[in-house]
């Protein structure tokens, strides 16, 4: 073979007309189909590491899916107690990343279409605005756990005092209940406090017809009658202007209305009349997204919570005693302009404080 090849390359260095002969031209060819034969292999070769890759990757996951079912029944048999808060915080883990990215896919829309908070649909407004204020617990439980081993402290804290340090996500359906009752009980705690101011404003007022209608409301109240949407509407002039305008309302006042709003009142009364302001016109902004929407098209769990936003404990309440309150709530909120959220902002008190309804 080596002989041949010699031959060859004699008669191409030489110009000769030599040809080669028929075994030479068998092997050049071998040669040639071994040589293609062998850059197919490798581009074979140079495939299958992915092929590889991708089912260990699968095949690791179908592992790891076994070995996590295998670890939750083992808890579940010996562990239950624990088994069922690990179940609780994996979920709650998820449905807050789900939340997240939610969030986000809202929040690059408003960016690329300069849409504004008011513009949004209101689920939309909504998942803004209850995420927001998940974040922000969030957010504590972070920064409490940034020093060395305080991790331990705060899964501690976490377990003692879950309603405090915990989102929604991560209560249990006996928890969710309990705390919103609690919440709730919290709230209704200044409703006297804010009716009682309200009475010391009556002689304060000018107008007098003004004068015997918040009277009458204050007594419907005080002995037990909800008042109906044209008694709110009725005093809306009373609320835009001295002595219960947003910007007229005493410090007293503030801090009543700031725990009825779940809000903290341990700050300086301009920065409670920011937040109150704040609070009630994104009240308002919900209000009309929902007026559009309707309340026919909300779920059960999407009324109850947009009633006990609103200041009605709806937790022990039909749901269609929910969605008739929350339509004539929206009457109120509808009608009502920026310089008069000031009576929104005590509707949650003489709207709610009376309103008693039975699960069918």
């Amino acid at each position: 073979m080596a002989f041949c090849r010699v031959w060859w390359a004699r008669g191409v260095l030489w110009g000769s007309a030599i040809t080669p002969g028929p075994f030479v031209i068998r092997r050049l060819q071998l040669g040639r189909s071994g040589l293609v034969w062998r850059a197919l292999r490798s581009s074979k070769l140079h495939l299958s590491p992915k092929a590889d890759v991708k089912s260990l990757i699968s095949y690791v996951v179908t592992k790891t899916k076994v070995i996590n079912e295998k670890y939750h029944r083992f808890l579940g048999r010996n562990f239950p107690r624990f088994h069922f808060m690990y179940t609780i915080f994996t979920k709650g883990l998820r449905m807050l990343w789900a939340d997240a990215k939610k969030a986000r896919r809202i929040k690059a829309t408003m960016w690329k279409h300069n849409i504004k908070f008011h513009q949004l649909s209101y689920r939309e407004m909504e998942h803004l605005r209850q995420f927001r204020r998940d974040v922000t617990k969030c957010l504590f439980l972070g920064i409490i756990s940034i020093p060395p081993f305080a991790n331990y402290l705060v899964f501690l804290l976490m377990y003692l005092f879950p309603r405090q340090l915990l989102i929604r996500h991560f209560w249990t359906p006996k928890q969710q209940r309990d705390f919103l009752d609690i919440y709730h009980a919290l709230q209704k705690q200044s409703h006297p406090e804010i009716l009682s101011s309200l009475e010391k404003t009556v002689p304060v007022i000018a107008d007098a017809g003004l004068r015997w209608h918040l009277a009458e409301l204050c007594s419907k109240i005080q002995h037990g009658t909800q008042p109906n949407v044209n008694d709110i509407l009725a005093l809306r002039d009373c609320f835009s202007n001295h002595p219960l305008g947003m910007n007229h309302l005493q410090a007293l006042q503030l801090k009543a209305l700031s725990r009825a709003m779940l809000l903290t009142p341990h700050l300086p009364p301009f920065l409670l009349r920011s937040r109150l302001k704040k609070h009630t016109a994104v009240i308002h902004h919900l209000d009309k997204a929902l007026a559009k929407l309707g309340v026919g098209d909300l779920t059960a769990q999407e009324v109850k919570s947009a009633c006990y936003l609103r200041g009605l404990n709806s937790t022990h309440i039909a749901e269609d005693r929910c969605r008739i309150w929350l339509g004539e709530w929206l009457q109120i909120s509808c009608s009502l302009k920026e310089a008069e959220l000031s009576l929104l902002l005590h509707n949650v008190v003489l709207f709610s404080t009376n309103y008693v309804g039975t699960r069918r």
